[in-house]
């Protein structure tokens, strides 16, 4: 059977390395092209476990299942899967079924489905678990939390945990956004750490670990990047971006995420996801799209445009089409709490509730993507964006410090 796989993936693997050779201007070695080039020695005389999708590949293109699956010094018996799916084509919050792998022959165990923690019978027969997903440097994105349950996983089961190390996309320098509130973690935000954490994955495990924010700790091995440093961000690696999910279809998407996906997590407000352009336009009824601009300008909002927006297929919707300057990295949650507070304050004067307090509604999923109740409340209207920004900052001062023991790249 191995045979028959690896007869039709040779095929593909000199097709593939001419088209992506053709537009691959790779500045950086990935974690698992640093495998690759070890000789997979982290891997030998081991049966493997792997958690990946569509975003496991080398800096060449080629897939992390199919270089494990295909070497003679890996043992790879079993793949697991995270949010959106194997293939990454799966919607939001859709839960993902099993299946076997059309490329290895594998059963692919969903993580996002009855289970969000691979249970020990999924893990019989394993002696190392290995993690190979980009994530895109925001804490609410749900890799992480993946990654996190897995690790606890591999401790509870006594089995190694390796982590193939890649770029946080919006840069490992800018810290922003809200602390996490106890009652309020959940999947979609497990750790204590900021919105935009600045971290990588591997760092994000080794911090997990040292910070004893695991409910037990696995043997860890962080696979390193090579030529990786904290102000590149994902245009600096020279590598292709593959898209980690529908709605993050390229790599400037990361940075429309930091900005939109808090505004739109309040009920009533689209920031354009299901579209051709994600998180790049808000708006909602109740808003003048003039009126919007107007309010903005006030501000000098710096790295960002905005003009008017409308939905043709919602004309009763207002609101702006959102345009971040090339090169700007800066504070962009910031930025997005600004654009929600006004939306607010105007949907308000014209008495339409899109933050009800009503009996029956339920606003737990933009408090948990935020990280606590504040947006409900009356404080986040009342209070001047400098105010909310300042109340972080003992939280981010503190997280800086913390990282400092954690971080693998200068």
């Amino acid at each position: 059977m191995k045979l028959i796989f690896i007869t039709i993936f040779s095929y593909f693997v000199v097709i593939n390395f001419y088209l992506f050779s053709a537009v691959n201007n790779k500045k950086i070695s990935l974690g698992i092209d640093v495998l690759e080039s070890d000789g997979f020695t982290a891997l030998k005389g081991k049966r493997v476990g792997l958690i990946t999708n569509q975003t496991g590949v080398n800096s060449n293109g080629f897939k992390t299942r199919t270089i494990l699956f295909n070497s003679e010094h890996v043992n790879l018996v079993s793949l697991f899967t995270p949010e959106h799916g194997l293939d990454g084509d799966e919607l939001a919050g859709k839960w993902v079924s099993s299946r076997v792998d059309s490329l290895t022959g594998l059963k692919a165990f969903s993580l996002y489905g009855k289970t969000r923690k691979p249970d020990p019978v999924m893990l019989n027969g394993i002696d190392v678990l290995v993690f190979d997903i980009q994530d895109v440097g925001v804490r609410c994105y749900t890799y992480i939390s993946t990654m996190i349950l897995c690790m606890e996983a591999a401790a509870e089961k006594g089995i190694d945990f390796i982590v193939l190390d890649r770029p946080n996309p919006v840069t490992g320098n800018y810290i922003e956004g809200p602390p996490i509130i106890k009652k309020w973690q959940s999947f979609v935000g497990q750790l204590s750490i900021p919105f935009r954490h600045g971290l990588t994955v591997g760092e994000i495990a080794k911090m997990a670990i040292g910070e004893n924010w695991l409910k037990a700790n696995p043997k860890l091995k962080v696979i390193k990047m090579k030529g990786w440093s904290r102000v590149m961000d994902w245009n600096d690696t020279g590598l292709n971006w593959i898209q980690t999910s529908p709605n993050i279809p390229r790599a400037e998407s990361c940075y429309y995420y930091l900005l939109s996906c808090i505004p739109q997590h309040v009920k009533g407000v689209y920031a354009g996801t299901g579209g051709s352009f994600p998180f790049e336009h808000i708006s909602t009824s109740g808003v003048s799209s003039d009126e919007l601009v107007d309010q903005l300008d006030a501000f000098s909002i710096h790295g960002l445009k905005y003009k008017p927006y409308k939905d043709e297929k919602y004309p009763m919707r207002g609101g702006i089409k959102l345009i971040i300057d090339d090169n700007y990295k800066g504070e962009l949650v910031k930025t997005g709490l600004i654009i929600l507070k006004e939306i607010l304050d105007q949907a308000e004067k014209k008495d339409v509730d899109l933050i009800s307090s009503k009996k029956g509604s339920s606003n737990n999923l933009l408090y948990k993507v935020y990280g606590s109740d504040f947006i409900g409340n009356n404080n986040f209207r009342k209070l001047e964006i400098g105010k909310i920004i300042k109340s972080w900052q003992p939280f981010l001062n503190e997280f800086k410090d913390s990282r400092k023991n954690y971080l693998l790249y200068r």
